[in-house]
């Protein structure tokens, strides 16, 4: 069997850059420290809220 490697550079490269935007956002947006904290954690899982929100508007 052959050995594989798997580079998800693209994938990777959109999520680096919707977590900075998300970050800069939530930050920019946060009035406490703790608000800045629970920001940087949404912006850590974006993607859950993106999937969890379309899959909602769908009806699915």
């Amino acid at each position: 069997m052959a050995n594989r490697t798997s580079t998800h550079t693209t994938s990777s490269a959109v999520y680096g850059l919707g977590f900075i935007g998300a970050a800069i956002y939530y930050l920019s947006h946060a009035t406490t420290f703790l608000g800045g904290v629970v920001g940087f954690l949404k912006a850590i899982v974006w993607p859950a809220y993106l999937v969890y929100h379309a899959l909602h508007q769908l009806g699915a």
